[in-house]
């Protein structure tokens, strides 16, 4: 039964959130934890873990892309928390019946119309 948590060996796969989703819902009810698993009590766990991925960065000031100055082991507890942070999300858009891919894709869409990129002559660059 927990074959289906095992990580893909071809790393160059894409892993969809819908995939997350099923095997997160798997996962749950093999458990029973099902019941334990509303909109609430997930939100409540997503925050708190939120806050587990805030106190990585909180005293370590700017922090360069790609994170060269950091070591596997801070790299992997970093890849951790973000995980259990999309891990929960997914299963909170989940619970309330929403397409989180969805939802995201229409999100960047309005963005796009509420920030339309404004080139400035001075600058050539696409803030406003």
């Amino acid at each position: 039964m927990e074959k289906s948590y095992e990580c893909p060996n071809d790393k160059s796969k894409d892993v969809s959130l819908k995939e997350l989703r099923d095997r997160l819902a798997e996962f749950a009810e093999v458990r029973g934890w099902e019941k334990y698993h509303s909109p609430r009590n997930l939100l409540l766990a997503l925050v708190g873990e939120v806050g587990e991925l805030s106190e990585i960065f909180q005293w370590k000031g700017e922090v360069a892309k790609g994170l060269p100055n950091w070591s596997a082991d801070d790299k992997e507890h970093l890849e951790d928390e973000l995980s259990d942070v999309l891990l929960y999300l997914v299963q909170l858009a989940d619970v309330c019946g929403l397409d989180l891919g969805r939802a995201a894709l229409s999100k960047i869409l309005k963005n796009a119309r509420k920030y339309p990129v404004v080139v400035n002559q001075k600058t050539k660059s696409g803030y406003n």
